[in-house]
């Protein structure tokens, strides 16, 4: 009894065979599958929500401490810039929060042979200048400067006319809200 239960016991462990096998199925089905994932539209999609992000914190930012905050778009850089602008004169003085933000890598801002929406066909649509980059001021009431918009795509995308990794980000005027499109075979609401 004793010999069939330390028998019975040994079974448990597994084998160096089995151990192999399990690893090259493993390595199979991730040569299958990986060359499948398209890592460039989940990173297109991660600097849209960080442009977003920021753009919601520089609003509310501007409202919960009563002053401009200035958002500056570096198309050469690809990188957000966010002027904390304590005096409200829209230049960067000593002491004001400077923070630059950048997109992630392999992304840029462009429209990358998508149809233009309505905040026009430039890759950052604002027409204002602060410290020699297009931007949008956040004003003390949640209100944006103008209405427009920026467009964020993959380098990928911008040398190839690849029309569906582009993503957009509006903001209105009035309310300063930031809508987030993304482009299929046409414009559509999220991402």
């Amino acid at each position: 009894m004793t010999q069939h239960r330390i028998r019975h016991w040994n079974r448990h462990g597994v084998t160096l065979v089995e151990l192999l096998i399990v690893v090259t199925i493993i390595g199979i089905l991730a040569g299958i599958a990986l060359p499948n994932i398209d890592v460039t539209r989940y990173r297109v999609n991660t600097a849209m929500q960080t442009a977003g992000l920021v753009l919601l914190s520089a609003q509310r930012y501007a409202v919960t401490r009563q002053h401009d905050v200035v958002v500056g778009f570096d198309a050469a850089t690809a990188t957000i810039r966010v002027h904390q602008d304590a005096n409200n004169n829209g230049l960067i003085d000593a002491g004001e929060r400077v923070i630059s933000r950048p997109l992630g890598d392999n992304v840029v801002f462009g429209l990358a042979g998508a149809p233009a929406y309505a905040v026009g066909p430039n890759a950052v649509s604002f027409s204002r200048i602060s410290e020699g980059l297009p931007a949008v001021t956040f004003h003390r009431n949640g209100s944006a400067s103008e209405y427009g918009g920026v467009y964020i795509t993959s380098r990928r995308a911008a040398a190839s006319g690849r029309a569906n990794e582009t993503r957009l980000l509006e903001i209105e005027r009035a309310t300063g809200r930031t809508t987030w499109y993304r482009y299929t075979s046409q414009w559509a609401r999220g991402f």
